[in-house]
């Protein structure tokens, strides 16, 4: 499927869509301009891609291939990566966000974000790995909106505290990778020992002749991805951020980045510079942009930043984000708790009494009802590898091919 000067797909027809949009770049600012005067939804066209792929089956039985964790309401009323596109604007409008998607989940994804453009809608061939899909989505900012443009990259799943700070952080870290070339890793203070997020340990602060204010963003000495707990204490006493998985760069800058370190791209850059998404992904290999390219390249910083990062990764996860009763439990749908504590339980059919227990995961759904120790919810993958196959399935959600998923956030 060609997709020369194509900005996304139809998943239902595979159209090509053609756009164009112009913008005013990081290099038209005046050389004068401060940091603290940067405002990129006033003063320069700040982008956006939003990694809206895989299936979240931790948090079976509720996501499914069919309705992955992205597309699910775990925090509030709102599908998780509405509430993303909503929290980059009046930052980043819509018409200058990207979503890379696949094919199986394009009507839903788009039906949760109509404010999206479908012409920003990048549809897969193949799930292709991060690493791979921020190619695909930095070439075509760079053909839209010019080479020096600036764009941040994240998952659709992600929670904030607070989004003011979410954007202030943003429009730091877009003067950092505008003057100086850097890939911008947005690191946060770990407030717990948490084995199953990426670790990046600071090093020396950049020079302040960069414009870099006290306090901002440090060269990165080395990352640990989800270490054991002994380990993750360790380096949080070292100083060790988390890795937010939050990323600000410029198109080019990126794009030369993962074709001097990313081997596994390599023979798939000129399919994907005379837009053949098919052949690109039939010559690429699928790894993780932390992998293929961040703990390769010696462009990379990390700016500490506050904004009440959390990782929605697992069910036991749905207490640091969602409102809890006052015996802190975080409920979803029709259920009470009598004398019952740190519970999550969600439900869309019937109710829910829990008396007299604490720390359980209650998921109660459409002919399917799932009970499990909180302090367990991370292992659906194994559960289920051990289920029947008539149980492997979320019934008005599709079915859950247990063995051959792996363990996919």
């Amino acid at each position: 499927m060609a997709l020369a000067h194509a900005a996304g797909v139809l998943a239902s027809t595979g159209t090509i869509i053609e756009v164009t949009v112009e913008s005013v770049v990081l290099d038209a600012l005046p050389e004068t301009l401060t940091q603290t005067e940067l405002k990129p939804d006033v003063s320069m066209a700040l982008w956006a891609v939003v990694f809206a792929g895989g299936i979240g089956t931790r948090f079976w039985p509720l996501s499914t291939p069919a309705r992955p964790k992205q597309l699910l309401a775990l925090v509030n009323e709102r599908p998780l990566i509405s509430e993303t596109v909503a929290r980059l604007q009046p930052l980043i409008p819509a018409d200058r966000v990207l979503v890379v998607t696949s094919a199986d989940i394009f009507d839903a994804v788009h039906s949760a974000i109509p404010e999206v453009p479908v012409a920003n809608m990048l549809v897969e061939p193949r799930p292709l790995g991060t690493a791979a899909a921020l190619a695909w989505a930095a070439t075509e900012i760079e053909r839209r909106a010019g080479p020096k443009t600036v764009f941040c990259a994240l998952h659709a799943d992600l929670a904030v505290g607070s989004p003011d700070r979410f954007r202030d952080t943003l429009r730091e870290a877009a003067g950092i990778a505008s003057r100086d070339n850097h890939l911008v890793v947005i690191g946060a203070t770990p407030t717990r020992c948490e084995p199953q997020f990426g670790y990046l340990h600071p090093g020396a602060r950049l020079d302040e002749d960069a414009g870099i204010k006290e306090g901002g963003a440090c060269r990165v000495n080395h990352f640990v991805e989800k270490p054991p707990a002994h380990l993750a204490d360790t380096l949080i006493a070292e100083g060790a951020l988390w890795n937010t998985g939050i990323f600000v760069w410029q198109a080019r800058t990126v794009l030369d980045e993962l074709l001097a370190h990313t081997g596994e791209l390599t023979h798939g850059f000129s399919a994907l510079a005379a837009g053949d998404m098919q052949e690109f992904s039939e010559m690429v290999t699928s790894v993780s942009i932390d992998r293929g390219l961040l703990e390769r390249s010696k462009k990379v910083v990390v700016l500490p930043a506050e904004f009440g990062w959390d990782d929605v990764g697992t069910w036991a996860s749905l207490r640091r984000v969602r409102d809890l009763d006052d015996t802190g439990n975080g409920i979803k749908g029709p259920a009470h708790c009598v004398d019952a504590s740190g519970n999550i339980v969600h439900t869309e059919q019937g109710c829910v009494v829990l008396f007299g227990v604490s720390g359980m995961l209650v998921v109660s759904i459409d002919g399917l009802t799932l009970v499990a120790p909180l302090d367990r919810a991370a292992e659906m993958n194994s559960l289920l590898n051990q289920l029947p196959s008539n149980f492997r399935h979320s019934p008005g959600h599709g079915p859950v091919r247990g063995p051959e998923l792996g363990d996919v956030q």
